[in-house]
């Protein structure tokens, strides 16, 4: 079997590569750093660039449903990046945040719950990670699907200690999905909750216990 005929393995592979660095760029709110970066691929000779990346962590996301009503919670929120992307700053969000440095992913999960929806999680169960902008972040998300009363969300929350100001939304879950058609948000994290919510749609009761 030749090189090119070869099935392609569909998997993210470690690199043969040297980091010299990071040089601070910018000590702000989260750590810009730059690196220069020395790749080898088999015979070719090495390659060396400069590449910078924001220091952003560990993260989560949440898919909060309340099966019982058949709604999904989502939130509204400013992002200036939005804002100065596409003018449109009061984005569509699912609720998601930061893991302190000690915390277990399940657990940040669950506060989050808490501050951006205002209601604890009943159940919850991780479903798919991913890497948001590899290119510039090295940000981790885990995304866990959560089990809510959706008839206990307020209108507004937030944690008052991050000077955060959310608005809870009830969604129909159907409407939610078919929003992915719509064009008319461009969040990361609420397009692949979404997509996943539509590939699993018939079966959230059983990975809840709520079947």
């Amino acid at each position: 079997m030749n090189e090119q005929s070869r099935p392609v393995l569909l998997a993210d592979e470690p690199a043969d590569v040297r980091l010299d660095g990071p040089e601070l760029i910018g000590p702000g709110f989260r750590r810009l750093e730059r690196y220069a970066v020395t790749l080898s691929h088999g015979d070719d000779t090495p390659v060396t660039l400069s590449r910078d990346i924001l220091r952003i962590g560990r993260t989560v996301g949440i898919v909060a449903v309340d099966l019982a009503r058949d709604e999904i919670v989502l939130i509204r929120q400013f992002r200036l990046a939005a804002h100065l992307a596409t003018g449109l700053g009061e984005i569509l969000e699912i609720p998601a945040g930061y893991i302190e440095a000690a915390e277990a992913p399940a657990v940040a999960a669950a506060r989050e719950c808490q501050e951006e929806i205002g209601v604890p999680p009943r159940a919850l169960r991780e479903i798919f990670r991913f890497l948001p902008a590899p290119g510039m972040l090295e940000e981790f998300a885990t995304i866990f699907l959560v089990s809510v009363d959706a008839t206990a969300v307020p209108p507004r929350a937030g944690a008052d200690h991050e000077i955060e100001h959310t608005r809870p939304i009830r969604v129909p879950i159907d409407e939610a999905i078919a929003g992915l058609r719509s064009g008319a948000f461009y969040n990361g994290y609420l397009l692949l909750a979404l997509q996943w919510l539509a590939l699993n749609r018939d079966r959230l009761a059983v990975l809840l216990g709520e079947d």
